[in-house]
């Protein structure tokens, strides 16, 4: 009986160290099929790129769709057709974060402003909407009259597009505190300053960076909008879309369009990564990412 007895427990921890190793093994799992996702679209976007140069499009029509190695070769690889592009989007870089900084300065601050009062926020928050449905192409015209065709006027068109996201998102996370932590700042008779600075803003956080990730593919957008448009100075990575169009230069279009496609991914990326360092851990928010 003592015998038996003492391999029972033996047989039933097998199947428990089983359990927790399989368990454990779970998110690793979870994170390298996370890794692997981002490779295997691309390989299939590739794919997907290949099939239509050489299967959807007859030799004589190919130039449409150029194959990703011709791209590569004639645009990438010549440095007298990648320098110019690379300045370019020096520049176009240049205007969408300028715009997007004043974008989301001018949102954070007209968002608190909101968020003091209810009359407030009734009186400002329609011309924000109105400024986000009206057409940016309808008014390009009117900037450009008022504020010349050079930098200035391509800085506006960004701010313009970027600045709803940072207005709706940062009012948004200043107005979901939990209203036990406004009683407790009410109990220690925190002014509205102290309030704002303690409590709604690092609370309106994870909120603010949301908006700033919007923003900063809008403002990228509205920069090459601008380019496309406001054609006096240095032209940016918009100009040279449309004389690569014009010229049928199919293979500098396509890198034109991944090189600009690429910085608006990274400006992404880092406002990502930003948003958490700042947040960290403490909020559910960064906690449901990993």
């Amino acid at each position: 009986m003592s015998a038996t007895a003492s391999t029972a427990p033996a047989a039933e921890a097998a199947p428990a160290s089983t359990v927790r190793k399989t368990v454990s093994t779970a998110p690793v799992r979870r994170r390298r099929a996370a890794r692997l996702m981002p490779v295997a679209s691309l390989a299939l976007a590739v794919g997907v790129w290949y099939a239509v140069s050489y299967l959807a499009l007859s030799p004589d029509r190919r130039f449409l769709v150029p194959p990703p190695h011709q791209v590569l070769t004639v645009s990438f690889l010549d440095w007298s057709h990648l320098q110019p592009m690379l300045q370019a989007l020096g520049l176009t870089a240049q205007v969408a974060l300028v715009g997007l900084l004043i974008a989301a300065l001018i949102g954070i601050g007209t968002a608190v402003v909101m968020s003091r009062t209810r009359l407030l926020e009734r009186l400002l928050y329609p011309y924000a909407v109105v400024l986000q449905t009206v057409p940016i192409l309808a008014i390009v015209p009117l900037l450009g009259m008022w504020f010349g065709f050079g930098f200035t006027s391509r800085v506006i068109v960004c701010v313009i597009i970027a600045l709803f996201p940072m207005i709706s998102n940062t009012l948004f996370g200043l107005q979901s505190v939990d209203q036990a932590h406004h009683d407790l700042f009410t109990l220690q008779k925190a002014g509205r300053w102290a309030r704002l600075r303690k409590l709604e803003l690092p609370a309106a956080l994870p909120a603010i960076f949301t908006g700033l990730r919007t923003s900063s593919g809008l403002s990228v957008i509205g920069a090459i909008v601008g380019d496309m448009f406001f054609k006096q100075g240095s032209p940016g990575i918009g100009t040279l879309l449309d004389v690569y169009r014009a010229r049928l230069q199919s293979e500098d279009l396509f890198a034109a369009i991944l090189l600009a496609s690429l910085f608006g991914v990274a400006v992404f990326a880092v406002f990502t990564l930003l948003g958490r360092m700042l947040v960290g851990s403490w909020h559910a928010s960064a906690a449901d990412e990993h």
